[in-house]
């Protein structure tokens, strides 16, 4: 079986960690099949591959006109058996058997100007594209995996997509995660401190800062937690976008902590030492920080909306994303009840182990078998 994946999104932080971590399971379950791993220029020269995974370059933006017209005669080149599209961005003129991950309808749900940071027109022609790349994914590929039967759902009621065409394989924690958590000492926490100025206890939030992540709302919920609780901070870290730097110069609250980008030896760390991890958003496709958290032995107090319950399950403590009042409530509860604390993190040391990078791969791989034997 020849197999093909769209890996030029390596690098990316979301769909890129999924990538990385499908190819790098793949490699260890599978030495039989041959792989095709499409790469920009950047990861094609350094990317170290096992004998049955063949780099190849592909050195298209997404969302381009390259994509679009140059991108399917290189997959044809091939002569592949299936190809994995991990994102929706599926060329409208390729005619083969494929796959394609949908991680989340969010782009559909969140169209607000301020969503984005292009003019109106531009805004409007991109959607247009969006739309009917997205409607071209859907309808002509031969499975569609997602990481959540909340997503599925979002599928089959909103795109009247087939129940029997979608698949869900969950995602995890990265094993260099854990690994680091192994590694940690109380120095890491102090030289941390030092650098960004702040002290314990904290409220953590790792993320990007785009509307539909609510961080406006956690922000707003913590100018009133802070008043109750001497020397809270709350430390929000993430790619510093134009939504992050918007936040971080309108928030004139010396308690709240902007951090940019972290190394993962410093998000562990953060994850460690937060009095608590919060989550607020409006919608997730997963929610990969909730387990990262639970990993860490830290308490989860999260938004009941979108897969977040479906993968915290009784590990988190909820509230409503668009109630202050609530998220208030709810992170108080976390921060001061001793025992719901305690119950929070035995569970959640329990809860993050159901979830798996390398069953994701197994999984993935049978989908491949199954497409290509449904099509011989």
């Amino acid at each position: 079986m020849k197999i093909g994946i769209d890996a030029r999104m390596y690098r990316q932080s979301g769909i890129g960690r999924y990538i990385r971590n499908l190819i790098a399971n793949l490699q260890l379950i599978d030495q039989e099949n041959q792989y095709y791993i499409f790469l920009q220029k950047e990861d094609f020269d350094s990317l170290k591959l096992a004998g049955n995974f063949h780099p190849v370059l592909a050195d298209f933006p997404w969302y381009g006109f390259a994509e679009q017209l140059k991108f399917p005669p290189l997959l044809k080149k091939y002569q592949l058996d299936v190809v994995h599209f991990p994102h929706f961005n599926v060329p409208i003129f390729y005619s083969g058997q494929y796959i394609v991950t949908i991680h989340d309808l969010i782009h559909q749900h969140f169209q607000l100007k301020e969503a984005t940071i292009h003019n109106y027109l531009t805004y409007q022609i991109k959607k247009i594209g969006f739309e009917k790349i997205f409607l071209k994914a859907l309808s002509k590929s031969d499975k569609i995996i997602t990481p959540s039967n909340f997503v599925k759902e979002q599928l089959i009621n909103e795109w009247r997509v087939k129940r029997d065409k979608i698949m869900v394989t969950y995602e995890g924690v990265e094993g260099g995660f854990l690994k680091l958590l192994d590694e940690l000492s109380e120095k890491d926490f102090l030289k941390l401190s030092a650098k960004f100025g702040f002290k314990k206890p904290y409220l953590f939030y790792v993320g990007n800062a785009y509307p539909h992540k609510n961080i406006h709302q956690l922000i707003k919920a913590f100018t009133i937690l802070k008043n109750d609780w001497s020397g809270l901070n709350l430390v929000l870290s993430g790619p510093e976008s134009h939504f992050y730097k918007f936040l971080k110069q309108s928030t004139k609250i010396k308690e709240v902590i902007f951090t940019g980008p972290v190394s993962d030896r410093e998000l562990v760390v953060l994850y460690k030492n937060a009095r608590a991890y919060v989550f607020p958003s409006l919608e997730e496709g997963f929610g990969i920080p909730l387990l990262e958290a639970m990993a860490s032995g830290c308490p989860v107090v999260c938004s009941k909306a979108g897969s977040l319950p479906e993968v915290g399950g009784e590990a988190a403590f909820y509230f409503d994303p668009q109630d202050t009042e609530d998220m208030v409530l709810k992170i108080k509860r976390v921060l001061t009840d001793e025992k719901l604390r305690k119950e929070l993190i035995r569970k959640g040391e329990r809860r993050y182990k159901l979830f798996d990078w390398s069953k994701m791969a197994k999984q993935t791989l049978d989908i491949y078998k199954e497409v290509t034997d449904l099509n011989d």
